[in-house]
């Protein structure tokens, strides 16, 4: 019997017609397949998330009483019920550093407020699966910019330079930056500004140079990062020259929660639409932006420390911050427990939302590694986070239910697990790392 070649699509096949040209999302003439000897010839890219949810949670209605693949649901946790199976519940982990609302600085770098950051995981992935998309990485948020300096950081990103890279909040805005095509008039806008800009950082780099030779030890030393700091702009810049020409991948919208025709900016202090809603569209967006292979990796900060966090249509009787302090008051404990619940509600629509999306033999949930946790437990505590680690499971993760580590262990073991799932082996020292956490890999 002859062997008949399957059908195979390149990943940047494009639709053409009527003068227009549009990119499509993962098919499965794109994914894994294997050629007539029985080798491998592609796979599924990987991707990886990382969700900060501020001001901890309620430990007491988070945490299984039990442990092991059959646990408990806890009722914060019954929301997820129907995705048993593609999640784990951590209980021993840890910050070093922060505790109190000092705890979103050293979520993702290890690194206290005040000090030095360095790069965070989600920036050491773009470096390496992030490299063939159109946005090396995404950085959400409840409120847009950063918030540097202040204790309701609103992002969880920083570059190689230490420098927090800015969130979006407005659902509708990335939308548009990751979907909506420009006209030729905008496109070619866009490079000719591009270009304008380069060219500056030409002459500013030609100059420094000149000076360089005259300085001393300390101040190359500080030149030396300043460089550091125009090559990583001049990659920026390249990347967008080049994906401006590149037709933007048509979304399918079926099932979404909504359409992305508003501006929706953040939740915080806005009361013009439902927390519901704007909550399943930002996960609608990430799911969209690892179907269409926008970008592989995406960090969130889901809740700030200090204000907001708690919407009307909750129905409680104060901010979550105000709830946190709780002083053992039955009410406030059973309203803080409400609301993280409803969170809950809103992670079990994202991973349901993954789980729909067939991709080869699983799902986009299957080849996407997520990790959630917060900067403090319970009151304020920065032990024994709040910490799930769900999806991964055709990237190697094992999933355990809840898994009460036999030693306690800082919270970068889990970037690093997570990194090496999707295939950036760190090596050597991580952060404060203990290293991979075994348990959490499939033998």
């Amino acid at each position: 019997m002859s062997y008949q070649k399957p059908f195979r699509l390149s990943r940047r096949t494009l639709l053409r017609g009527a003068g227009a040209a549009v990119g499509l999302p993962y098919l499965q003439a794109m994914l894994p397949g294997r050629d007539a000897v029985g080798a491998e010839v592609s796979s599924a890219p990987a991707r990886m998330g990382m969700f900060y949810f501020g001001t901890g949670m309620n430990m007491r209605q988070f945490t299984p009483q039990d442990e092991g693949e059959d646990f408990t649901a806890s009722r914060i946790l019954k929301p997820l019920e129907p995705m048993r199976g593609k999640f784990t519940v951590l209980s021993g982990t840890y910050l070093a550093e922060g505790g109190g609302h000092e705890g979103a600085y050293p979520f993702s770098t290890s690194i206290a407020r005040g000090e030095k950051q360095q790069i965070s995981p989600d920036q050491v992935a773009a470096k390496v699966i992030g490299k063939e998309t159109r946005f090396s990485s995404m950085q959400l948020s409840v409120d847009r910019g950063t918030n540097y300096g202040s204790q309701a950081l609103a992002t969880i990103s920083w570059n190689e330079q230490g420098v927090p890279l800015a969130a979006e909040n407005d659902p509708t805005a990335m939308f548009d930056r990751l979907f909506r095509p420009n006209s030729p008039e905008q496109t070619a806008a866009e490079v000719g500004g591009l270009n304008r800009r380069r060219s500056v950082l030409d002459l500013v780099r030609s100059d420094a140079k000149q000076v360089n030779a005259r300085l001393g030890q300390a101040d190359r030393q500080q030149l030396d990062q300043y460089f550091t700091s125009l090559r990583e702009l001049e990659q920026q810049l390249e990347r967008r020259i080049a994906w401006a020409d590149r037709p933007k991948s048509e979304p399918k919208l079926d099932g979404l929660h909504g359409r992305f025709e508003q501006p929706m900016k953040g939740p915080e202090g806005n009361g013009e639409y439902l927390y519901d809603d704007y909550a399943k569209m930002m996960y609608d967006l990430i799911v969209l932006a690892f179907q269409t292979d926008s970008t592989r990796v995406v960090s969130y900060v889901v809740r700030k420390e200090l204000s907001g966090g708690v919407y009307p249509e909750f129905n409680v009787s104060n901010g979550y911050h105000a709830l946190s302090h709780h002083g053992n008051d039955p009410r406030n404990l059973d309203e803080l427990a409400k609301v993280d619940a409803i969170y809950m509600t809103h992670w079990a629509y994202f991973l349901k939302r993954l789980s729909e999306v067939k991709e080869g033999e699983g799902s986009l949930l299957d080849h996407t590694v997520l990790g959630l946790s917060s900067g403090m437990g319970f009151e304020h505590s920065r032990d024994n986070l709040p910490t799930i680690l769900s999806g991964g499971q055709g990237l190697g993760v094992r999933h355990r239910g809840h898994l009460r580590l036999d030693t306690e262990q800082p919270l970068a073991s889990v970037w690093q697990t997570m990194l090496e799932r999707v295939g950036v082996p760190v090596g050597g020292e991580f952060q404060d790392s203990r290293g991979v956490i075994a348990e959490l890999v499939q033998a």
